[in-house]
């Protein structure tokens, strides 16, 4: 493996840290894993929201490490879930945190949006108000 490899891995990890530091300051936690399960949770919602091209277009903005949990478990030929309102959003990042009783799935919703929005470019956060309800688009 050469250097330059060893640097991307090591860079994606970096990149990945901050991003769960933030959304654990945001939030008020101490806790890496839980601030990891936030991320993914929010993602894994939002990607199964977006038609294929944005998930491609959202994708190629993220970390390499976030993008490999990004695309975890995806099947891009079972359809856009077509739901339009923030509450049923939430409700599937509320699933996620079902066992943890001191989980706020809104906040943790705008937490890790709000992370996103900071570290993705102008072009994706676009492309994501352009195809997603306005009740969803709030909560970037």
């Amino acid at each position: 493996m050469s250097g330059s490899e060893v640097k991307s891995f090591e860079t994606t990890l970096q990149t990945t840290h901050i991003w769960l530091d933030e959304i654990m300051r945001d939030l008020g936690w101490n806790d890496r894993h839980r601030a990891y399960h936030a991320l993914r949770a929010v993602l894994h919602t939002l990607r199964n929201r977006l038609p294929v091209d944005e998930v491609a277009h959202l994708a190629a903005q993220l970390p390499m490490l976030v993008r490999g949990f990004f695309y975890e478990g995806w099947r891009p030929g079972a359809g856009v879930v077509k739901e339009r309102r923030r509450e049923q959003f939430v409700a599937h990042v509320s699933e996620a945190f079902a066992l943890d009783l001191d989980a706020d799935p809104e906040q943790i919703c705008r937490s890790v949006l709000k992370v996103l929005g900071r570290h993705v470019d102008a072009g994706a956060l676009s492309h994501l108000r352009q195809v997603l309800p306005p009740e969803l688009v709030d909560l970037l």
